[in-house]
C-alpha cells in the first residue's frame, strides 16, 4: 500500500514537472504577495525545523527539490550563483521532498554533490502544502516580511529576477 501510494505521487509529480517545465513566473503555487505559513519540518539529522526562523527575518529563496530531478539539477548552477551574488542578503532553503527519496539518500547525493544551501527535509508534506508546490524545481522568494514575491518552476527561471524581487 505504501509503496503504491509512493509511486502515484512519484508519477504525479513527474507529470506536473512535464507539465509544467515551461510554467512562467507567478503561474502556480502560491499568490504574490500573500504569506506562507511557518511550518514544521526537519533537518536531515531529524531535528524539528521551524520555519519561522528563516521567513519574516531577511529575504529567502526557497526550492523543492529532490535528487532525482533532473530540473532541479537543471537549475543548481543559477542557484548556486545567485548564492555566491546574493548569499550575505539572501537566506537560500532546499526543501528536500519526501517522494522517492530517504535522509540517508539526500545525505548520500549530498556527500556527491555539496551544495552551498540548508538542506531541510519534508517528511510529512507539510511545506509542500504551506506553500503549495506542485512540483519539484518550484522556487519562492520571499521578501524579509515574508510575503511571496515570486514563484516559479522549471529549468529556465530566472534566478537573478526572483532574488532581486525579494530584495526589493
Amino acid at each position: 500500500m505504501v509503496a503504491d501510494m509512493r509511486r502515484l505521487a512519484l508519477s504525479l509529480i513527474a507529470s506536473c514537472s512535464v507539465a509544467l517545465q515551461g510554467a512562467a513566473a507567478q503561474d502556480i503555487g502560491l499568490p504574490i504577495g500573500s504569506t506562507p505559513e511557518a511550518v514544521e519540518i526537519e533537518d536531515l539529522d531529524g531535528n524539528p525545523v521551524n520555519l519561522a526562523q528563516y521567513v519574516g527575518r531577511k529575504p529567502v529563496l526557497i526550492e523543492f527539490w529532490a535528487t532525482w530531478c533532473p530540473l532541479c539539477a537543471a537549475l543548481f548552477p543559477k542557484l548556486e550563483q545567485a548564492h555566491h551574488r546574493y548569499g550575505d542578503q539572501v537566506e537560500f532553503l532546499v526543501i528536500a521532498v519526501a517522494v522517492n527519496q530517504s535522509k540517508a539518500s539526500i545525505k548520500r547525493h549530498l556527500e556527491r554533490h555539496p551544495m552551498p544551501f540548508v538542506v531541510l527535509w519534508d517528511t510529512q508534506g507539510r511545506a509542500v502544502r504551506a506553500f503549495k508546490a506542485p512540483t519539484t524545481s518550484y522556487i519562492v522568494a520571499l521578501d524579509a516580511s515574508g510575503k511571496v514575491t515570486y514563484t516559479g518552476s522549471g529549468e529556465d527561471q530566472d534566478i537573478e529576477a526572483a532574488v532581486k524581487s525579494a530584495l526589493k
